[in-house]
């Protein structure tokens, strides 16, 4: 089982109770997507009134097909409302806002989102919150794993899929593992983390957020009134990172833990060319050895171990522990997860990386990569993958871009058209037999899925469904 993406809760789950919310005026939704009909159908099964919309057709025939009630919000009064919840997606501030959410915000409704409603129904339990530019997804599935493989009771989703309307209650004796993006950020009011994790961050999403500095302010404010001992967990290999944790500093936050992959985090957390070092109790102790565990490779996926052992050690969970439950995480689905290993030669399913800059992460981890690469090109190029080509015994290309992509590696790392998965997989399967010398057969496309699969997911999949078919001593090509 893989727990950081369960419900750890015995038997089947309570549902969260939103009592507390009836005869205090109506609850407008907009945005009748995973998460927001997830909200609406939890309020209304504790008799909340709501009203709901989606600007989207079919948004609003699948909430009706769940009896929600639908009204358009822009015909609403909120002056009489208790909330405007709002899909994250969903601008309230740049490029502009919503015209129902400039409507709610003029009429004097607070907008909010699904996660501090979960707070205002469960404001006894522990929350757990990851953010960042990249690496949140695994960094939170890691951490729901280490907490549920030592016994507490979890729920664990948020930006990561699960919608948290969907989570159980677990009152003070369970922790909330909730992945953060900045959208949802901006739409907590009084939620508190008790502890907080903010990986790194680079430039993404600077129209919603008016730019850099908005975009930081959005990340810095999973710390939002934190005190006494809550943690604070900053990656500092990052200047905007170093930059949040020294204004924490300079406010006097009780408890700021530094991690690093790059140099010492004094009282934090390092990595040392993979050996994770433990300085929350001031003895710098080397504890694992990440080169160990192949299902975190690479120093991004080392950044990712240094912040779960954090919290995992913030929330009392022995070092033992730690460690076993980091070598038996799964790893998450189709982000650089090892799905088979035959004889010598590793599959790693990669499928999540849709541009050349999650790509690049993929390719500086394995020395001898048969890589299954194409799809439908992304603005930005290739360019920034030419330090690693050395490292490809051959690439098999699929899809739209595949006759551009071999164009590209010409003279630069050999290259076949196969134009689909299952060519691909067949062929570097045989090759990577025939050459007798191990390697991993990567699919990392640095491509978008969409010209021969609906998403990421279903291309992940259909590779691990290959892979799964294939028989140790095949040694066809295949068709």
């Amino acid at each position: 089982m893989n727990a950081a993406l369960d419900i750890m809760a015995a038997g089947q789950p309570a549902s969260l109770d939103f009592s507390f919310l009836r005869g205090g005026g109506t609850v407008a939704i907009l945005g009748l997507g995973k998460s927001g009909l997830a909200t609406a159908s939890a309020l209304a099964a504790s008799g909340v009134d709501v009203a709901a919309w989606d600007d989207s057709p079919s948004g609003r025939a699948a909430a009706e097909a769940e009896g929600v009630t639908l009204v358009d919000l822009m015909e609403a009064d909120f002056r009489g409302m208790r909330f405007l919840v709002l899909s994250p997606g969903i601008p309230h501030h740049f490029p502009e806002p919503h015209p129902v959410a400039a409507k709610a915000v003029a009429e004097g409704c607070k907008i909010v989102g699904d996660i501090e409603l979960l707070y205002l129904a469960q404001p006894e339990a522990r929350y757990l919150g990851i953010t960042g530019t990249n690496g949140k997804s695994t960094t939170t599935a890691l951490i729901g794993h280490i907490l549920g493989e030592a016994g507490m009771a979890i729920a664990v989703g948020g930006n990561l899929g699960t919608p948290v309307m969907t989570f159980p209650p677990l009152g003070s004796d369970g922790a909330y593992v909730i992945e953060m993006s900045s959208y949802q950020l901006d739409l907590i009011d009084s939620l508190v983390f008790d502890a907080a994790v903010l990986l790194n961050i680079t430039p993404d999403h600077l129209d919603r957020h008016g730019g850099m500095d908005g975009y930081i302010a959005a990340k810095e404010r999973i710390f939002a009134g934190q005190g006494g001992d809550k943690a604070a967990i900053i990656g500092i290999d990052s200047a905007p990172c170093r930059d949040v944790a020294a204004r924490l500093s300079a406010r006097g936050h009780a408890r700021l833990i530094p991690i690093s992959v790059c140099e010492d985090a004094p009282g934090g957390v390092a990595v040392d060319n993979g050996l994770l070092i433990d300085d929350l109790d001031g003895d710098a102790e080397p504890v694992l050895d990440l080169k160990t565990i192949e299902r975190l490779p690479g120093a991004h996926n080392w950044q990712n171990a240094a912040a779960a052992w954090a919290v995992a050690r913030v929330c009392a969970v022995d070092k033992p522990t730690i460690e076993a439950a980091m070598r038996s995480f799964p790893g998450l689905a189709h982000r650089q997860q090892l799905v088979r290993t035959i004889g010598n030669i590793r599959f790693v399913d990669d499928s999540k990386a849709t541009n050349a800059d999650a790509a690049e992460k993929a390719l500086g981890c394995y020395d001898r990569i048969y890589w299954i690469a194409g799809g439908r090109a992304k603005e930005g190029g290739l360019t920034s993958l030419e330090p690693f080509l050395p490292r490809i015994a051959r690439a098999f290309l699929i899809g739209e871009a595949a006759p551009d992509m071999a164009v590209w590696l010409e003279d630069k790392a050999p290259a076949i058209v196969v134009g689909t998965m299952e060519r691909a997989v067949a062929a570097a399967y045989a090759m990577a037999r025939a050459d007798g010398v191990g390697g991993v057969i990567l699919l990392s496309p640095a491509c978008a899925s969409f010209d021969q699969y609906p998403n990421f997911e279903v291309r992940g999949r259909h590779f691990v469904s290959l892979v799964a078919a294939l028989e140790p001593n095949e040694g066809g090509i295949g068709a």
